[in-house]
């Protein structure tokens, strides 16, 4: 169980890196042909690693419906790679996390067609606010610095109060 656990914080390491390149890439060539290009190196990439596995998949044996998996990885590189030099490193995951938890949430509901007990909901709610917290912080702290900066004396050419 812990090299899993360990596994998944390795890709959250590798999302969060591959977001902040997709990102820098989008600033120079678009969130579109940022996704392309993600998409491309990463099928060359998988392409290599099953032929030296000698592994293929079937792609008969998959349902048509599973195919859109393609289509929102393809959408969700697009749109990170232009929210995320716009809004930080640290909002984009924050809001992107977010999401997937909410979208958990609605998932698990659909699939065991029941609520979730408020235990589960507690835990949701408190994830969502400690995801939260960091933008509410850096709110806090514009606002403070923009207060500071109006409340200040205004300054001369030479820096000097009148």
């Amino acid at each position: 169980m812990l090299f899993f656990i360990v596994l998944a914080l390795l890709n959250g390491v590798l999302i969060g890196a591959s977001r902040t390149i997709n990102g820098q890439l989008s600033t120079r060539a678009g969130a579109f042909r940022a996704s392309v290009w993600n998409h491309v190196v990463g099928f060359v990439f998988l392409s290599a690693v099953l032929l030296v596995l000698r592994t293929w998949p079937d792609l008969t044996d998959v349902p048509v419906a599973a195919y859109a998996g393609g289509v929102f990885g393809a959408l969700f590189v697009a749109v990170n790679s232009h929210v995320f030099p716009r809004l930080g490193a640290m909002s984009a995951s924050v809001l992107v996390i977010s999401g997937q938890v909410l979208s958990a949430v609605v998932i698990d509901c659909v699939q065991q067609g029941r609520l979730p007990s408020l235990v589960r909901l507690a835990g949701v709610a408190l994830v969502l606010l400690g995801l939260g917290l960091p933008l509410l912080t850096a709110r806090r702290r514009r606002r403070e610095a923009e207060g500071r900066l109006s409340d200040d004396p205004p300054q001369s050419p030479g820096g000097a109060a009148p």
